[in-house]
């Protein structure tokens, strides 16, 4: 099992900043891409930003230029650094790691794994 941990949410005014961090933890063998998902009330959930080894990262037209997603593929860590909040923003913010795991012996199988998800909130 890959198991990923969020934290850094919470609430924050219009204008203001938040932080998202995401680590993965588990007999992990290689990433793939590493990502971050919103789902808002209501809505589904959504792709915010995303990044697979080796590529540039893609971005979701609503945060473009407010939002930089940070990859560390030694660390098996994503962070999101968002600016410039909007109440539009507010939602449940989940973190996306997908590679392959390590079995026991010389197995190895794909994993596909979610964050437990962390709320923002952004006030007018």
């Amino acid at each position: 099992q890959v198991q990923l941990v969020e934290s850094g949410g919470g609430l924050v005014q219009v204008g203001g900043s938040l932080r998202l961090s995401c680590a993965a933890s588990g007999r992990i063998f290689s990433i793939d891409r590493m990502g971050w998902y919103r789902q808002a009330p209501g809505k589904q959930r959504e792709l915010v930003a995303a990044r697979s080894s080796g590529d540039s990262p893609v971005y979701a037209d609503f945060v473009k230029g407010r939002f930089t997603i940070a990859t560390d593929y030694a660390k098996n860590t994503v962070n999101l650094q968002m600016n410039s909040l909007k109440p539009e923003d507010t939602a449940v913010y989940y973190c996306n790691i997908a590679g392959t795991r390590q079995r026991m012996g010389a197995s190895r199988s794909a994993f596909d794994s979610w964050g437990q998800g962390t709320q923002v909130a952004v006030s007018p």
